[in-house]
């Protein structure tokens, strides 16, 4: 069995029991416990694993593994070369855990046999810049970044994470000036079966459309705001393969509410904007919470956390506390990081 530093063992996709009936409720508030803090720390990343344990990659190198049972951590840290590379995205199968940097060198991490972490994929581009990594299954998985040409940057495994292969610009939209992606949240992708959407963000802000697991591509235009650098989608998520919703805004103007929230029910063919100059203003990442039917969603960002049960159509701001991302263990707890800390959440009615 393979093992990782901080000893994750047999790292398996979370999945449910049985079918949960589905059903709405009504959050009025939010408890949060502190379960890591580190002032040095910028934690952007995180994955919940089927053993409902925790884990990270963040700056400074770090990476580690919380343990629920006996409320530890474990971490570690990688370098390269001497260097202290920034971890924005990970990933990880039945097997492995995977963890890749951004800026030049690009490099990405999975478990290895020795019980350190291994080089699977190294980009030496000045432009490369990689931003989230998702897998469809054990064996397949995609991670995206930035473009280096005239196209968005994507690599792809299938088999399993011992190599990728980085996709040609003919096979892939052309992106448009001024188009990138952000690495705020890990959440640039949404996986739903062989379904695969990417956003992209800046002067630009599209959906890049895969229905078989990243073989072909086509692209949808989207009515977020964008324009600027700074400007569009920071996060999307589907609750299945028809109902979707994107977010983001302008992290530089975080109060602003106009056009930064939109949805779509035809599988990111066409998308809306909701809760047109209503807040919440800008957010990092946005989540629908499992077994809702996907009517609730949580959205997440350095000026709060807020919650909708309608579709996005309305929100309810449920605190000031500021985190990056988050992911849900169930349909009521949550894990959240952010600026010097990784929290628990549970919310309540």
């Amino acid at each position: 069995m393979k093992r990782i530093v901080f000893v994750l063992i047999a790292v398996v996709l979370f999945s449910c029991n049985g079918k949960k009936k589905e059903s709405i409720g009504n959050f009025s508030k939010v408890d949060i416990e502190t379960i890591l803090q580190d002032s040095l720390l910028s934690i952007r990343a995180i994955e919940i694993l089927d053993d409902n344990s925790l884990a990270f990659a963040a700056n400074t190198g770090a990476f580690g593994l919380y343990n629920p049972l006996k409320s530890s951590w474990t971490i570690s840290k990688q370098a390269f070369d001497s260097l202290d590379l920034q971890f924005r995205a990970v990933a990880h199968t039945a097997t492995d855990f995977f963890m890749i940097s951004i800026e030049s060198p690009a490099v990405l991490y999975k478990t290895g046999d020795s019980g350190q972490m291994e080089i699977v994929y190294k980009e030496d581009h000045p432009k490369a810049f990689y931003d989230a990594m998702k897998f469809w299954n054990d064996q397949e998985g995609i991670a995206i970044g930035d473009p280096t040409d005239d196209c968005m940057s994507i690599i792809i495994t299938r088999n399993g994470g011992e190599t990728w292969k980085k996709l040609s610009c003919d096979k892939l939209p052309k992106a448009k000036e001024g188009e990138a992606a952000f690495a705020a949240s890990n959440t640039n992708i949404a996986i739903v079966g062989n379904h695969t959407w990417v956003a992209t963000g800046g002067k630009v802000s599209s959906i890049l459309y895969s229905p078989d697991k990243g073989n072909t591509w086509e692209v949808f235009s989207t009515p977020i705001v964008q324009g600027l650098e700074t400007t569009g989608i920071y996060s999307i998520d589907f609750y299945d393969d028809l109902n979707g919703f994107a977010m983001g805004g302008d992290y530089t103007k975080p109060e602003d509410n106009m056009a930064n929230k939109i949805k779509t029910v035809d599988g990111g063919k066409t998308w809306q904007v909701v809760a047109q100059n209503q807040n919440p203003g800008y957010r990092s990442c946005v989540q629908y919470i499992p077994n809702r039917a996907g009517k609730e969603l949580v959205a997440i960002g350095f000026k709060g956390i807020d919650y909708s049960n309608d579709s996005g159509n309305s929100w309810k701001h449920l605190s000031d506390e500021g985190f990056y991302t988050i992911r849900f263990l169930n349909d009521s707890i949550a894990y959240a990081a952010g600026a010097g800390r990784i929290s628990k959440l549970n919310f309540r009615e």
